[in-house]
C-alpha cells in the first residue's frame, strides 16, 4: 500500500484555508445556441414518439389480427343508423369481439373505415379477427335470404305470403295485376321493403316474358304476350307435371284454333273467388254453368285475364306447345293424364278411370250389410276428377255436362273436384 506524500502548506495561514477547486471549463458558444437546444429536444421527442408508435403498431396489429372469440359462425344484425359505439356494443354483446369499444372505434379509424360501416344482417365466421369483422361490415355483404314463390299462386296469395314473412318491412300499397309476378326463388337481405320485392318480381316477369315471346311458335293463335300469360296461367293450374305441360297447352291451343270452349275448371274457381285462389270445397254442378267472365264453360275463347301467376316452364310450354291434335285429357289415376284426339277415345279413358276409382273405393270402404249406396243428390258437389265438356259430336247424343279442374274431358256422371 503506497503512502501519500505529506501535505506541506506554504504557510500557517494557507494551512487554515481550504484548497480552491479549479473553475469548470467554459461551455462553447455553439452548445449555448438555442437552435441546438431546440433540435436536441425535438430529436428526443421523436425518439420517444417512434418508440411509442412502434409499440402501438405492434399492439394494434396483434389486436386486429388475433383470432376473435366466436366459437362458431354467427349471424348478427347491425341496426340502421347505428353509430360506431353502438356497433361495438352490439358486436360485444353477441360475442363477436372481446375488445374495449374504444379499441374497436380506434381500429375503425386506423383502417380508414369510419364512414363505410353499413347496417344490415351479417354472417361472421368462427374466430373472425377484428380486421375481418370490420371488413365484413365495410363490404356490406349482408346475409341473403332465399324466398321461393310457388308457381300458380294469385297475386293476392303472393302478397299474403310476403306480408307473413318477417324479413321484409313495409306494406304493399296495391295488389299487383294478376299474372305480372314471376314465381321463382329469389334472395333478399333482411329489411327489404315489400314494395321492392314486388317490383323485382314484376321486372323478372317482364324480362322472361319478352324472351319467351320472341321464341314463340308463330303459328299460335295467341296474338299478344298478355294472351300468352292468360293461357299459361290455365296450363299452370291444370297440371304440375313438367312432362305434361306442353301437351296440356296443345289441347287448349287446338281448342282455340277450332273455336271450341276451353272448359277449364280452374277458371270456374277464379270466377267464384277471384284472387283468393282457393274455393275450399268441390265445384258444384250448378257452378259449372254459372255465368262469369272467367268461366270458360260459358265464355268463348280466353278469359279476360290470367287466373294466376304462371312460372317460366308454363310460359315456355304455352309459347311452344306440343305438336299434337289432342282435344281432350282425363286423369289416368296415377297422377298424370290420358290425352286423346276424339271424344270416343276420351270416353273410354273416362270409363277406365271410373272403374279404377270404383275399385279403389271398394277396396278401402266396406259398406254396411243393411245399407244401400246413396245416390248423389242433384246439384251436390262432386268429388272425383273428370273434365271439361267437348262439343257435341255429330249424330251422337251429348252426355250431361261435367268438369274437372285441370282437364278437358267429359263423362256421363260428372264429378268435379278442386285442385
Amino acid at each position: 500500500m503506497s503512502e501519500r506524500p505529506p501535505i506541506s502548506p506554504r504557510s500557517p495561514r494557507a494551512a487554515l484555508e481550504p484548497e480552491q477547486v479549479p473553475p469548470p471549463p467554459k461551455r462553447s458558444d455553439r452548445a449555448r445556441n438555442p437552435f441546438v437546444i431546440v433540435g436536441n429536444a425535438i430529436f428526443t421527442i421523436l425518439i420517444i414518439l417512434m418508440i411509442g408508435a412502434g409499440a402501438t403498431y405492434y399492439y394494434g396489429k396483434q389486436t386486429l389480427e388475433s383470432p376473435g372469440p366466436l366459437q362458431e359462425d354467427k349471424i348478427v344484425n347491425i341496426p340502421a343508423r347505428a353509430g360506431k359505439r353502438d356497433i361495438a356494443d352490439v358486436l360485444s354483446r353477441e360475442g363477436v369481439i372481446n375488445v374495449n369499444p374504444w379499441v374497436f372505434i380506434g381500429s375503425v379509424f386506423a383502417l380508414k373505415a369510419s364512414s363505410d360501416l353499413k347496417p344490415g344482417e351479417y354472417s361472421f365466421q368462427k374466430n373472425a379477427s377484428l380486421r375481418d369483422v370490420i371488413a365484413t361490415i365495410v363490404d356490406g355483404k349482408v346475409v341473403q335470404h332465399a324466398i321461393t314463390i310457388p308457381e300458380g299462386l294469385t297475386s293476392e296469395q303472393i302478397v299474403t305470403r310476403l306480408s307473413d314473412n318477417d324479413i321484409f318491412t313495409g306494406s304493399v300499397r296495391e295488389i299487383p295485376r294478376e299474372g305480372t309476378l314471376l314465381p321463382e326463388t329469389y334472395k333478399f337481405p333482411r329489411g327489404t321493403t315489400r314494395d321492392q320485392v314486388i317490383q323485382r318480381l314484376q321486372q323478372a316477369q317482364k324480362r322472361v316474358l319478352a324472351e319467351i315471346w320472341e321464341r314463340r311458335n308463330t303459328d299460335s293463335p295467341l296474338k299478344s304476350p298478355d294472351q300468352l300469360v292468360t293461357l299459361a296461367s290455365i296450363v299452370e293450374k291444370e297440371t304440375g307435371r313438367a312432362d305434361e305441360r306442353s301437351r296440356v297447352a296443345a289441347v287448349f291451343v287446338n281448342r282455340l284454333r277450332q273455336r271450341m270452349k276451353l272448359q277449364s275448371d280452374p277458371t270456374i274457381i277464379y270466377g267464384l273467388v277471384g284472387g283468393k285462389g282457393t274455393l275450399g270445397r268441390p265445384i258444384k254442378r250448378s257452378e259449372i254453368t254459372q255465368p262469369s267472365p272467367y268461366n270458360t264453360y260459358v265464355i268463348d275463347g280466353l278469359p279476360p285475364g290470367p287466373i294466376a301467376n304462371p312460372g317460366r316452364a308454363s310460359l315456355e310450354a304455352t309459347a311452344n306447345p306440343a305438336r299434337t291434335r289432342d282435344l281432350f285429357f282425363v286423369a289416368d289415376g296415377t297422377g298424370g293424364h290420358a290425352f286423346t284426339e276424339t271424344y270416343d277415345q276420351h270416353a273410354k279413358n273416362v270409363a277406365k278411370l271410373r272403374a279404377s276409382e270404383k275399385q279403389i273405393q271398394n277396396d278401402t270402404v266396406e259398406p254396411a250389410d243393411d245399407t244401400a249406396p246413396a245416390a248423389a243428390a242433384p246439384g251436390a258437389a262432386d268429388t272425383n276428377p273428370t273434365a271439361a265438356t267437348p262439343p257435341k259430336p255429330t249424330n251422337q247424343k251429348k252426355p250431361p255436362r261435367s268438369g274437372r279442374q285441370g282437364a278437358a274431358q267429359q263423362t256421363s256422371s260428372p264429378p268435379v273436384v278442386q285442385r
